[in-house]
Order: structure tokens, then C-alpha cells, then sequence
């Protein structure tokens, strides 16, 4: 395999001797410029795969030549600087810098983040073993994505559901998408162009609540100035999506039941009944035949809501859609965030797949957002998802040794951590990751310990 190339752009001779010295220990292909012109004739001969470029320098500003080589689509650019100023730091990252690194430099900083960078180009990798991401296509809101056993019968349920009027209960865990799915039955329907009024039943209490799903009359309770029309009388022939339906009171469980009954209502304070053609959807994640049995759900209203039913599957029984997901998520992150995330690395993926995501779809979206948030380049890598799902990177696989029962605590961290210094053959950036401390506490326990190894700081 060829060595991947560097270009180092930067006006210090002796900072350039001892960067180039390093990396071509570390075997790549390093060519060094002391101006901005020089280095971009040197980028356009050299075609380096990772630029370091200083943000002083004495024919151009630095962030000028920066943004000439992201113009020329040259993206892996490390900026490096004395001059410790938030706003330049913020321009810098705003038109692409892939990081940051400030001097003094610190050779284990920068080997992780050049390496770090070298990952985002995906080089020697396959599309079949990652996820990638067509920026051609558009992320289109409203869908529901898997391939699933359980997604496709949903997919014929909101079929057949969408050609009647029947109420439809909707079960599912936090995060599933049960309202997505309500949606979907409406948007089907021969009624899509009449409203969908929703309603999360656990957000508004007491007469509050009434008074959103019915209406009220003009001094019906204090604060009521004035004729309010409720979602019932909104909605029209559409829809009304009532979420965590479990957290209705027992007095409003009666006048929705009747409501059902006989397609009335009346106003909060008033007297007139009110006709309604809308079509009831509800969802609950909790178990409402067991609140029936337990005197906090009515029996008939239960019955009533569970005409027809929906479950929908926790993510971890459908991790077979976890791929899909990520692609369709990402694209909508992309449109929102102005960001271009091309691809995840499959070590990526795979910590996705092996979570339970207990917070199902809506917690992978919230993952994926904070990642891509904070992604220089364009593909997703196991180091920043890792962490997010409180999951160590398992730089090795085997048993790091065998505990001797006669060892005191202090012997076995000490062990412990040089077993981790010599695999990462003394990396202590990797060496943290694995340990879960910071470096100065690392730094701390290897004085504490009298351990001293090769280490390198510039």
C-alpha cells in the first residue's frame, strides 16, 4: 500500500524539520512549504491526502490559502497556530477546517487527529461495507423507513386502515414513531386534505385539556374572554391523533367515549351539541388493558379505541432497518444542518446494531444530530459514536491479564495501565480512550506510579 501524503505549510524551519522527521517515522509521504504560494503549487503537485496548515503566515493569510484549497475540494485541513483566537478558530472550522490543533503541538494530538482524517476519506474501503449517503437524493419528511417483518405488516395495516373510518389504537415505546404512523394513515386517506389535529394528552391538565379537545364558551372558567372552537370541532372530517391517551382523566375518558358513541359533543360551559365526522387515532405507550384492570383506564373506552390495532416494534427488534435509518436520517441532518455526510464507517454501524436504543428512533435521530454536529469531514467514525452509547472503544480483544487475588487495588491499576501504554505502544490519547480519564489524570497516575516511556511533545 502507498503511503498516504502530508503537506505541512508553515513559515517555522525548525517546526517543519521536526513535523516531516516524525511522520516519516510514522511512514507517510511528507512534503513541506514555508509560504501560502508555495504551498498550494506544492498541493497541486503533491496531492496530499491531509494538508497541516499554520493560520500565520508571511506572504498570505492563513485562512485565506484555506479556503482556496477547500475551494479546490481539498478537505483534510488540520489549521495549527500560536495565536489562541476564538474567531479565527470559528472561521477556520465554519469554511471546512477538518480541526485544530494549537502550538506547541502535541506529536500524539496530531497523530490522532491525521489519523482521524485519513479515516474520513474512506480510503480502501468498499460501499457495500458502510452506509453512504447520496447527496442527490433529498430527504422527503413523512416516511416511514425499514424493511422489517414487523414494518411491512404496518405498512399494510396503514393500507387497509387509510380506506376506512375506524378507530385505530397505536401501541409502542417512546420514540417509535407512533405518531408517524397516524400521519400516515391520514395522508392516505380519502380525507388527507381535511385537517390532522393532534393533541399529547400528559402535556395539558384539567380543564385545560377540555377545553383543547372541545372548546369552550365565553366565561365558561377564569381566563375564558372568549368563544374557543376545540380540535374535535377543528378537525372537521380529518383526524384527531390523541397521544399517551393513557394520561387521560377518568372524567374526560367519559365524554370521549361519548363522543365515539354518538359522534356529539358539547363545549365546555355551553349546551349546544356540536356534530363531528373526525376519525380518532390514538397511541399509548403503556399497557392499557392492564390500567383497564387496575380501575385507572374505563373498560368501555378502551374497547372503543381498540377497533383496530396497531404495535409497533422497539428498534432493537428491527435492527435489520438500523442501516435504512441511519442513510434516511442523515439526509435529512444534511438538508437541515447544511453538513455533506457522504458515509459511516462500518465499525460505526456495527455499534449502532449491537445498541438496544431504549429511546428507539427518536434517540438514534438525537445521536446521529450530535455526531454529525461535530463531524469535520464527511463520514461517520466508530470514535465518535462509541462514546454517545457509552460504549468503550475495545482497541483489543483478548483478556488484558489475569487478576492475582493477592494484588492490592493500586497493583492492579498500575498493571492495568501499562498493559493499556504498551498496546497503544504508549499512544496516550488511545491510551485515555481505553482507560476512560483524562490526560492530565493519566499523567498524574503515571507519576504516581513511576511509570515513564517514550513520549514525544512538540
Amino acid at each position: 500500500m502507498k503511503a498516504k501524503r502530508i503537506l505541512i505549510i508553515d513559515d517555522e524551519r525548525s517546526l517543519l524539520e521536526t513535523l516531516e522527521m516524525f511522520l516519516t517515522e510514522k511512514g507517510y509521504s511528507v512534503r513541506c512549504a514555508l509560504s501560502g504560494k508555495e504551498g498550494l503549487k506544492q498541493c497541486s503537485l503533491f496531492d496530499p491526502h491531509v494538508i497541516i496548515l499554520d493560520i500565520r503566515l508571511p506572504d498570505r493569510d492563513g485562512l485565506e490559502v484555506l479556503q482556496e484549497l477547500i475551494q479546490n475540494d481539498k478537505k483534510n485541513i488540520i489549521i495549527i497556530t500560536a495565536f489562541h483566537d476564538m474567531d479565527i478558530t470559528i472561521k477556520a472550522v465554519k469554511l471546512g477546517a477538518f480541526d485544530y490543533i494549537p502550538k506547541p503541538i502535541d506529536v500524539e494530538e496530531l497523530d490522532r487527529v491525521i489519523d482521524k482524517a485519513l479515516k474520513s476519506l474512506s480510503l480502501g474501503r468498499t460501499v457495500e461495507e458502510d452506509v453512504c449517503i447520496d447527496p442527490s437524493l433529498s430527504y422527503l419528511s413523512g416516511k416511514i423507513i425499514g424493511k422489517s417483518k414487523g414494518i411491512k405488516e404496518i405498512f399494510k395495516a396503514i393500507g387497509i386502515l387509510s380506506e376506512n373510518r375506524v378507530t385505530v389504537l397505536i401501541e409502542g415505546e417512546t420514540g417509535t414513531g407512533k405518531e408517524l404512523i397516524a400521519r400516515a394513515i391520514h395522508c392516505n386517506s380519502p380525507y388527507r386534505e381535511e385537517p390532522f389535529q393532534a393533541i399529547n394528552c400528559s402535556t395539558i391538565v384539567g380543564t385545560l385539556l377540555e377545553s383543547e379537545l372541545f372548546g369552550h364558551e365565553k366565561g365558561a372558567f377564569t381566563g375564558a374572554f372568549g368563544l374557543k372552537r376545540g380540535k374535535f370541532e377543528l378537525a372537521g372530517h380529518g383526524t384527531i391523533f390523541l397521544d399517551e391517551v393513557d394520561d387521560l382523566p377518568l372524567t374526560l375518558q367519559s365524554k370521549i367515549l361519548r363522543f365515539l358513541q354518538e359522534k356529539e359533543f358539547e363545549r365546555l360551559g355551553g349546551e349546544k351539541k356540536i356534530k363531528s365526522n373526525a376519525r380518532v387515532i390514538a397511541a399509548t405507550n403503556k399497557d392499557l388493558w392492564k390500567m383497564v384492570k387496575e380501575g385507572t383506564f374505563r373498560e368501555d373506552l378502551f374497547y372503543r379505541l381498540n377497533v383496530a390495532n396497531i404495535k409497533v416494534p422497539p428498534l432493537r427488534e428491527r435492527k435489520s432497518d438500523i442501516p435504512l435509518l441511519v442513510e434516511y436520517i442523515l439526509r435529512k441532518i444534511s438538508q437541515e444542518l447544511s453538513k455533506s455526510i457522504k458515509k459511516v464507517e462500518k465499525e460505526a454501524l456495527k455499534r449502532m446494531i449491537e445498541y438496544d436504543w431504549p429511546g428507539n428512533v427518536r434517540e438514534l435521530e438525537n445521536v446521529l444530530t450530535n455526531v454529525a454536529l461535530n463531524t469535520p469531514g464527511e463520514v461517520i467514525l466508530e470514535e465518535a459514536i462509541a462514546p454517545l452509547l457509552g460504549q468503550k472503544l475495545n482497541i483489543h480483544q483478548n483478556p488484558i491479564y489475569l487478576l492475582n487475588k493477592k494484588q492490592n487495588l493500586k497493583d492492579i491499576e498500575k498493571e492495568h495501565i501499562l498493559e493499556v501504554l504498551n498496546h497503544t505502544q504508549w499512544h496516550l490519547g488511545k491510551a485515555c480512550q481505553i482507560l476512560g480519564v483524562s490526560r492530565p489524570t493519566l499523567r498524574h497516575k503515571l507519576k504516581a506510579y513511576e511509570i515513564s516511556g517514550d513520549r514525544k511533545t512538540i
